[in-house]
């Protein structure tokens, strides 16, 4: 038996056909991680992040969320593929990660409101290509960023 998922674009505007599923279908299983560097200086943040699948399966996409601790400033020049959900929230594509392999590095930098002398950068999946992740632990970080000018890894 298959299943049609739809999706509503716009307020009302039409329907999309997201994707055709199995209903007998198992998900995949994948271990999503995030490693990298973050660095502060004068309220500019430099990001480089590299998402990580440890398997077992691949995934074709997923989501990454960037949750800042103090307020964006109101422009920002964002890479491709990621985008502004929120004053504080950004999420970003993978693009397809194989097993036990890594996507490519997401870089950015950007403006906070205010100029603060330290700021969390929280991680974390929002969607993980419809795989199962049971290790949510290293696709979940919380990263303390000094306005210093170094760079801290995670």
């Amino acid at each position: 038996m298959w299943v049609r998922t739809l999706c509503v674009v716009g307020a009302g505007v039409g329907l999309a056909v997201a994707g055709v599923t199995p209903v007998s279908a198992a998900a995949p299983e994948a271990d999503l991680a995030y490693h990298g560097r973050v660095s502060m200086d004068a309220g500019r943040v430099a990001l480089r992040l590299t998402p990580r699948n440890h398997g077992p399966n691949a995934v074709m996409d997923a989501t990454v969320r960037l949750r800042w601790s103090a307020a964006l400033a109101d422009v920002q020049w964002l890479p491709d593929g990621c985008a502004r959900t929120g004053a504080r929230d950004l999420v970003c594509r993978t693009g397809a990660l194989s097993a036990d392999g890594a996507g490519r590095e997401i870089r950015m930098s950007v403006l906070l409101k205010g100029a603060p002398t330290e700021v969390t950068l929280g991680i974390d999946t929002v969607w993980g290509g419809g795989a199962v992740d049971s290790n949510r632990a290293n696709d979940r970080q919380r990263v303390l960023v000094l306005d210093t000018g170094d760079f801290y890894a995670f």
